[in-house]
C-alpha cells in the first residue's frame, strides 16, 4: 500500500513541479501588479482630491467585497470577452489576483503613509520642498519599508489564492494535481503532496521577505 503511494508520488511529482513554475509566474505577476497599482492608489487616498479618493475607495470596496472565485468568472467569461481581449487562463488569473491585491496593498501602504510623523512633512515644507519631492524622497521610501511585513502576508495570501487558476484551466500545481488524482484515484496522497509544495514555497518566500525586511529596517520604527 505504502509502496504503491510512493510510486504514484514519484510518477506524478515531475508533472506537478512543472506547474510550480506557472504558480510562481501567477504570484509574481499579481504581486507586481498589486504593487504598481497599490502605491498610487494609496497616495491618491491620502493626498488626492475628493473625487479621486471616492473613485479609489469604490475600487477598493468592490475588489475586497466580491469573492475572488466570482471575479475570476466575471473577468474571464465576461468583462475581458466584452472588451475583445483573448487572454490566456494564466494571464487572466494573474490580472484578477493582481487587481484584487492592489485593493489590499493600497490599504497597507495608506496605513504606513499615515503612520509617519507629521513633523517630517512640516520640516520638508519649511525647507522649501514641493509636495512631490516630499512624497518621493521622504514619504514613500519609509512607507514601503514599513509595509514589508504586511506585504509578506499578502504574498502568502496570493500564493494560496493562485490555486483558483484551476477554475479557468491554467495548468498550475493544483490543476495538474487534480488531473493526476482523477486518473489514479489517489486524491488524499496527491493533495497532501501539493499542500506540502505550497507550504514549502510559502516558507521560502516569507524567509526571503523577512531577510529583506531586516536589511531595510528603519532604526526607531521597528524593534
Amino acid at each position: 500500500m505504502i509502496l504503491e503511494k510512493l510510486i504514484v508520488i514519484s510518477d506524478a511529482l515531475p508533472y506537478i513541479l512543472q506547474g510550480a513554475g506557472i504558480t510562481l509566474i501567477i504570484v509574481a505577476g499579481a504581486m507586481v501588479l498589486g504593487l504598481c497599482l497599490g502605491v498610487p492608489f494609496a497616495l491618491g487616498q491620502v493626498y488626492g482630491p475628493p473625487l479621486i479618493r471616492g473613485a479609489i475607495g469604490l475600487y477598493v470596496w468592490f475588489f475586497r467585497g466580491v469573492p475572488i472565485l466570482i471575479l475570476m468568472f466575471l473577468f474571464y467569461f465576461g468583462i475581458f470577452d466584452l472588451l475583445g481581449l483573448n487572454l490566456s487562463p494564466l494571464t487572466t488569473t494573474a490580472l484578477v489576483l493582481g487587481m484584487t491585491s492592489a485593493a489590499y496593498q493600497s490599504q497597507l501602504f495608506r496605513g504606513a503613509i499615515q503612520s509617519l510623523p507629521q513633523g517630517q512633512l512640516k520640516a520638508a515644507k519649511a525647507l522649501g520642498m514641493s509636495r512631490w519631492q516630499t512624497v518621493s524622497s521622504i514619504v514613500l521610501p519609509q512607507a514601503l519599508r514599513m509595509s514589508i511585513p504586511a506585504w509578506s502576508n499578502e504574498y502568502s495570501i496570493i500564493l494560496k489564492d493562485s490555486a483558483l487558476a484551476y477554475v479557468v484551466g491554467a495548468l498550475d500545481m493544483f490543476t495538474r494535481t487534480h488531473f493526476v488524482a482523477s486518473r489514479t484515484y489517489e486524491h488524499l496522497t496527491l493533495f497532501m503532496l501539493v499542500g506540502a509544495l505550497y507550504f514549502f514555497i510559502t516558507v521560502i518566500g516569507v524567509y526571503f521577505l523577512a531577510r529583506l525586511e531586516k536589511k531595510l529596517r528603519i532604526p526607531g520604527y521597528t524593534a
